[in-house]
């Protein structure tokens, strides 16, 4: 009966012990603060024919699982090695345990070790941090995206290409037109090859085919001739033709005339009855307007003219070529600028959509303290006990005494003060040293009391003060007080809010003090409030 007890009981540690060794469990660390992830690691060895089946969690324990990670797999001679890994994480802080949980392995349950953790708080540093007021409930944001903001730059960039298109088309077609021709069969001539370039009545297009080939032949008769054959009905312009013919004494035959009459006639059928000419005919008439065009050219006398007056036309001539010219070149000029007009106003636009107003104000139209920030900085020493500070601009030295009052001022031994801007500019910095003639401990918090003072004294209303211990890189401990307050503007004559930040640092027998003030919401002069308070040091001062 012993002996069975003590198999029984090897049994049992046995299996307790291969139980333990199956499942391998491991976390990456036991403490971390708010939000950061645990790694929970689960190891175990099979052979190459076991089954092992990892669960799938949302939580273990009061942890959630972030991310369940792939199976890692290792295989060694002939068993493998499978690594599964958890990320697990709380958002209160306390003690936690990470409770065990099952491995299947073969359709065998296996649990792993039950592993307690720590959650911190975060803490946060407020001396590199600025602390802001509550802001108001904000609406929230779209939830549908950006994609129309894209879809409208497209719109956009297509309806500039499109305009692009139109105008080039529409030049080109006006250059034709207006082209400078010596003689008016010369421009009926080429006006005729151009006609047929087009192709119009091969698309379908008759009537506009038949239109443009009778104003040809109306605008040369006249130019040529001399008698208003625009405005004519085709009996009128027949009519007058004939009697221009024996007035100028032309030699054109009745058969010229009558094939002129004709095509007129088929014109006016094709662009009023809506009829419909055969191919054949179409070529035809055409023909037929070309010769009664060459024949009326050949049929008028020509008169010799005077010496004096072939230089007065030829004078004429290249005065009506230099005006054309000169046409063309102002034409060329506004179109370029209208163009360029376009294209900045349907950039500006997409910049607008796609990146905000702020976004195009400050990089197109300008922003002081966006200048300020991406300009040259400098770095220097200023005052005694001295204080070295990087800055947008070098600091001018001004003089504060008048500003003080005497009994103030006979208990300092020296005083210096170095600015940037104006209390009304955008942006405004003042660093000041004092030394005083009795040395001992300053009480800072008097000292600042009195620097708020003297704010609210200059115009400040409704100021918010907070106050803080401060430490430089090299331990030198001071006051800091920030906050806001709000202002006339005595350029606008409206309210507005400030946001302003001192620092005072006492040693022996010396005050340093930074000023800096600038709009609240101005995020480039944060950046420059962040940058110069970061590259404060300070020196002792000289006794």
């Amino acid at each position: 009966m012993k002996k069975q007890i003590f198999f029984l009981l090897l049994l049992l540690s046995t299996t307790v012990f291969a139980q333990q060794k199956r499942v391998e469990t491991s976390i990456d660390t036991t403490k971390n603060k708010i939000g950061a992830e645990f790694k929970l690691t689960v190891k175990t060895s099979v052979d190459t024919l076991s089954k092992v089946v990892f669960p799938k969690l949302k939580n273990i324990g009061a942890l959630e699982v972030i991310q369940s990670y792939p199976v890692d797999t290792v295989k060694n001679n002939d068993r493998y090695e499978l690594i599964k890994k958890y990320g697990l994480t709380q958002f209160d802080s306390g003690r936690y345990v990470i409770p065990a949980i099952k491995i299947i392995i073969n359709s065998k349950a296996y649990q792993t070790d039950s592993i307690a953790v720590e959650v911190a708080n975060v803490e946060v540093d407020t001396l590199k941090q600025k602390m802001y007021d509550i802001k108001d409930i904000q609406p929230a944001a779209d939830t549908i995206g950006d994609w129309w903001k894209y879809l409208l730059g497209l719109i956009v960039f297509l309806a500039i290409g499109a305009g692009i298109y139109w105008f080039l088309k529409n030049k080109q077609k006006k250059k034709i037109e207006e082209e400078v021709y010596k003689t008016p069969i010369e421009k009926a001539t080429s006006l005729l090859n151009n006609l047929e370039k087009k192709e119009l009545w091969q698309k379908g297009e008759v009537k506009e085919y038949y239109s443009e080939l009778t104003d040809i032949a109306r605008n040369y008769i006249e130019e040529a001739i001399e008698i208003p054959a625009m405005e004519s009905t085709t009996s009128e312009l027949i009519a007058g033709l004939k009697a221009a013919s024996v007035k100028k004494k032309m030699t054109v035959s009745g058969e010229t005339i009558e094939n002129l009459e004709r095509v007129l006639k088929q014109a006016d059928l094709v662009k009023f009855a809506k009829s419909k000419p055969l191919e054949y005919e179409i070529t035809e008439d055409r023909n037929k307007i070309q010769k009664a065009i060459l024949t009326l050219d050949s049929s008028i006398p020509v008169e010799v003219p005077a010496e004096e007056d072939v230089l007065l036309n030829e004078a004429q001539r290249q005065k009506q070529i230099a005006l054309q010219l000169k046409k063309k070149r102002k034409q060329r000029i506004i179109t370029a600028a209208a163009i360029v007009l376009f294209l900045l106003t349907a950039t500006t636009i997409f910049l607008m959509v796609t990146k905000g107003f702020d976004y195009v104000k400050d990089n197109l139209i300008g922003h002081p303290s966006k200048e300020l920030l991406e300009g040259e900085w400098v770095r220097s020493e200023y005052g005694n006990p001295a204080v070295k500070i990087e800055t947008p601009k070098v600091l001018v030295r001004t003089d504060l005494s008048k500003a003080l009052p005497k009994e103030g001022m006979a208990l300092i031994k020296e005083m210096q003060s170095f600015v940037y801007g104006s209390m009304i500019d955008n942006f405004y910095l003042m660093v000041s040293t004092f030394k005083y003639k009795q040395e001992g401990q300053i009480d800072l918090k008097k000292s600042m009391d009195g620097s708020l003072q003297a704010m609210e004294s200059q115009g400040a209303q409704n100021m918010i003060v907070k106050q803080e211990d401060y430490e430089t890189k090299e331990g030198i401990t001071g006051l800091k007080a920030y906050g806001t307050f709000s202002r006339v503007s005595p350029i606008t004559n409206e309210k507005e809010r400030v946001y302003y930040e001192v620092l005072m640092f006492s040693q022996e027998g010396g005050l340093q003090q930074i000023l800096i003030l600038h709009q609240e919401g101005d995020k480039y002069a944060n950046e420059i409030s962040e940058r110069v308070l970061n590259s404060v040091e300070l020196k002792q001062g000289d006794k």
